[in-house]
């Protein structure tokens, strides 16, 4: 990390030096009688002893106070900006674009471009109030559609982090033709907008917020599922299964993320045969480990042990996995057990010591873009902040 801030510092070094030797060179143009060195010129070599010494917030600051603001340094100050800004110094950030603005000479582009940093500046020290008057005064007043639609994708960003939900929706309204992959993240606001009316027990508001959100993302899992709570809630179990039966084809992946669901839909309309039909034509899209132990406990509930036993065994053959492993032994257990066998056999009680330390701690789901990971699902990844990527891992360690 200290490499790569050393490098940043090394980059704006170099294109304060640029900078200073370009003004240097006029100045010696205008002035061929000195031939003695600029005061600014002694100073950018300071800050490159700091430098090379390893002290880079002595460097930057020999630099900042190095170079004059001009047509020819605002972008340099810019850049300072930004790397302070990325070292988690804000508040420097802060300075430095504020004394760029407090400069009458720059010009409307040049202005607008400051004031962008100056938001993100804020947003990171948590000012939210100022990022987002100052981010709404740009949309209002800027020309450039290149820093409106900037200034517009941060105030989504920012809504989104104060849980405007409504807002940002609003905001990004006009975004969705223009950019397609805003329809997803939108979906999860108009969830989170139908579980807020959920809970003011206003289902049927909920339930447009649910149907707009499969509108804008087809695939939106959250919004199906919450459907299907929804007919659940009021005891409409046929329909419940109607609107889980969608999720496969909408994510395969998510398939255990909708089987308690599943489950309990078919036992409250008193129809288990039709959950175990259910099952195996899941089985048969995606042999994952839920569903190999649903199946295998309606086996042991219905046909003994024994036969669970034999039919979990097979299952696992063709999809092996930890969790799987881990539940047949709880059979072999249950099997010896119901024998009377005494004590218990020492070989299985060591499989299942080690089994339990294997999958004690491990997590279940994962986000597909950022590898961040969880025991529990969340429809926004804490890490990258993406919507819908996190999703229970499978194969041999997981599902």
């Amino acid at each position: 990390m200290y490499d790569v801030v050393l490098l940043g510092v090394l980059l704006a070094a170099i294109a304060i030096g640029f900078g200073l030797g370009v003004r240097h060179a006029s100045r010696r143009r205008q002035r061929t009688h000195d031939s003695r060195p600029s005061g600014l010129s002694r100073e950018y070599f300071v800050g490159l002893n700091y430098l090379l010494n390893e002290q880079p917030d002595e460097a930057i600051n020999t630099f900042v106070n190095a170079l004059d603001v001009n047509s020819d340094t605002v972008e340099t100050h810019i850049a300072l900006g930004k790397l302070f800004r990325a070292r988690g110094e804000a508040d420097k950030a802060v300075s430095i674009h504020q004394n760029l603005l407090a400069r009458p000479a720059l010009s409307t582009s040049t202005n607008e471009h400051v004031q962008l940093e100056l938001a993100r500046d804020f947003m990171a020290l948590g000012v939210h109030d100022r990022a987002q008057r100052m981010l709404r005064a740009l949309l209002d007043k800027s020309a450039n559609d290149l820093y409106r639609q900037e200034a517009k994708r941060l105030l989504i960003d920012l809504l989104e982090r104060e849980k405007d939900w409504q807002e940002a929706l609003d905001v990004a309204q006009s975004l969705f033709k223009q950019q397609p992959g805003m329809q997803r993240p939108a979906a999860h606001w108009l969830c989170e907008l139908a579980q807020e009316e959920i809970h003011q027990a206003s289902r049927a508001i909920a339930r447009k917020h649910l149907k707009k959100a499969l509108q804008l993302d087809e695939r939106c899992i959250r919004a199906t599922l919450m459907l299907a709570e929804l007919e659940m809630d009021n005891g409409h179990y046929t329909r419940a299964i109607e609107y889980l039966n969608h999720i496969p084809q909408q994510d395969i992946a998510h398939i255990p993320t909708m089987l308690p669901t599943l489950q309990h839909a078919y036992e409250r309309n008193n129809d288990i045969q039709g959950f175990e039909t259910h099952l195996y034509r899941l089985l048969g899209q995606a042999p994952y480990t839920s569903i190999i132990i649903a199946l295998g406990e309606l086996v042991h509930q219905r046909d003994g042990v024994d036969s669970a036993i034999e039919q979990t065994g097979e299952w696992l053959r063709e999809a092996p996995s930890l969790g799987g492993l881990d539940y047949l032994i709880d059979l072999y257990h249950e099997s010896q057990r119901l024998s009377g066998k005494t004590p218990p056999d020492t070989r299985l009680l060591l499989l299942k010591h080690h089994t339990n330390a294997l999958l004690e701690g491990k997590a279940r789901h994962r986000c597909r873009r950022c590898g961040f990971a969880s025991d529990s699902l969340a429809w926004q990844c804490p890490s990258c902040r993406r919507w819908g990527t996190i999703k229970p891992i499978t194969g041999v360690d997981g599902e």
